[in-house]
C-alpha cells in the first residue's frame, strides 16, 4: 500500500489528558496518522481522520523538531506538578516510518534527560526493542504496553493486515522482560483467540490489559459499529466474538493461568 508522507513542524506536542486518558496529565503523539491502518481503529472516526479527506492508513505526518519542543514543554509542565504521559493515543509511535525518522527515539532521549513521573508507551510494533537502552534508563517510570489482540495470526491478518505479526510481538515482550523493562500485554480490542493464548503470555508478562470495542472506543461501541466491523465478523462466521460479553471468554481463560490482580480491564489496564 502506498503511504503519503509529510513532514510537519508542530507548535505544541503535549496535549491535556482528557476522557479515556483522564488518568494522565498529557498525551503525546510523535506522528499524525498511522500506516498500520487497522480495520477497527477508533481514530478512523475522529476529526484528525475524517477532515483529512484521505483514507486512514494511507498517510502519515512526521513531526519535526519534536525533541527540542518536548524538552521545553516538559520543563514547563513539570514546574506545575506531576507529569504522566500516554504515548500514543492516536497513532503508533513505532510504525514503519519511525525506522528512518527516529522521532519517537528522540522523544525518549529528551525524557531520559528530564523524566516525567510516568510514561506509558502504547504500541503493537517490535521496533520498540530498538530503544530498550533508553527504556532501561527510565526505570520504573515507564511501562511498555504491547498490543496483542489475539494469538492467531490468520485472525490478525483479517483485521490488521499491515500490522506486525503476532509472533514478533510476543518475542518483543520476551526481550523486554529479559532487559528488565516493565511491560504488559494489551489484548485490545479482544479478537478471536485460542485457549493457548493465556499460556503463551504467562512466561512473558505479569500484567494484562483487556479491553474491547464496547468498553474501549469511548462511545459504548458506536464508533466501531459505524466502521462496519460487525460485517467482518459475520463474514468469518465469528459473530459470537462481536458481542459485549465476548471479553469474558478470554478473561476466564486468563484467570486459569494468571492471578486475578494481574488482569486489568479497560481504563484500569492503561492507568499510570
Amino acid at each position: 500500500m502506498h503511504i503519503t508522507i509529510a513532514r510537519t513542524h508542530p507548535k505544541t506536542l503535549l496535549n491535556k489528558g482528557t476522557g479515556y486518558l483522564s488518568g494522565y496529565t498529557h498525551s503525546l503523539n510523535p506522528f499524525t496518522g498511522c500506516s498500520f491502518g487497522c480495520a477497527y481503529c477508533y481514530v478512523r472516526q475522529m476529526p484528525v481522520s475524517t477532515f483529512r479527506g484521505q483514507e486512514w492508513g494511507t498517510w502519515v505526518d512526521s513531526k519535526q523538531g519534536a525533541a527540542a519542543l518536548l524538552a521545553k514543554e516538559l520543563r514547563r509542565a513539570k514546574a506545575k506538578g506531576p507529569v504522566t504521559i500516554f504515548m500514543s493515543s492516536a497513532t503508533d509511535p513505532y510504525q514503519p516510518l519511525e525506522y528512518q525518522e527516529k522521532v519517537t527515539r528522540s522523544l525518549l532521549e529528551a525524557m531520559v534527560g528530564d523524566p516525567p513521573d510516568f510514561l506509558l508507551v502504547q504500541t503493537r510494533s517490535p521496533l520498540v526493542r530498538r530503544d530498550i537502552d533508553l527504556l532501561q534508563r527510565l526505570g520504573d517510570r515507564v511501562r511498555v504496553s504491547m498490543t496483542v489482540e489475539t494469538d492467531l495470526d490468520e485472525i490478525r491478518r483479517h483485521f490488521s493486515p499491515y500490522a506486525p505479526p503476532i509472533a514478533a510481538r510476543l518475542k518483543t515482550l520476551q526481550l523486554l522482560a529479559e532487559a528488565g523493562v516493565p511491560a504488559q500485554a494489551t489484548i485490545a480490542p479482544v479478537l478471536p483467540s485460542s485457549e493457548a493464548f493465556a499460556h503463551l503470555l504467562r512466561p512473558l508478562v505479569s500484567r494484562i490489559c483487556l479491553d474491547d470495542y464496547f468498553m474501549g472506543d469511548g462511545s459504548g461501541g458506536k464508533r466501531t459499529r459505524r466502521l462496519g466491523i460487525g460485517a467482518l465478523y459475520a463474514e468469518l462466521g465469528l459473530e459470537e466474538w462481536y458481542d459485549p460479553a465476548a471479553w469474558r471468554i478470554v478473561y476466564e481463560r486468563l484467570k486459569k493461568v494468571f492471578p486475578e490482580e494481574q488482569i486489568l480491564l479497560n481504563q484500569d489496564g492503561f492507568a499510570p
